[in-house]
């Protein structure tokens, strides 16, 4: 995986990605996109999430690229993230960025 810029910090995240922990997730994250060009995103295997998270990190990511910055996943969405992103009809609506950010799925137009 390639991230671009001179300064990439890698951030493990808790099992708990739900509304009552975004506020908390929120400043993490914005943190260290302020303090760095790229930022690795490492999300549990068993995560349990909610739509509150895949908003934040969407966020993020525009965010992130409006300062000309990156972000990526340690490794595609799996379990509970995965079944989030189905559930509120983000995978049909995947452009091929967005596949590859969430899934590592390189997409051919």
């Amino acid at each position: 995986m390639s991230v671009n810029g001179q300064y990439t910090e890698s951030i493990s995240l808790s099992d708990s990605l739900i509304i009552r922990n975004i506020s908390a997730l929120y400043s993490s994250i914005s943190s260290e996109i302020d303090s760095n060009n790229a930022i690795i995103i490492d999300i549990p295997e068993h995560a349990e999430a909610d739509l509150s998270f895949i908003q934040l990190i969407e966020s993020a990511r525009r965010h992130a690229k409006a300062q000309g910055k990156s972000i990526a996943l340690s490794s595609p969405a799996t379990g509970q993230i995965l079944k989030v992103l189905e559930g509120a009809g983000f995978i049909e609506a995947f452009n091929p960025d967005d596949a590859k950010f969430w899934l590592h799925k390189e997409v051919t137009p």
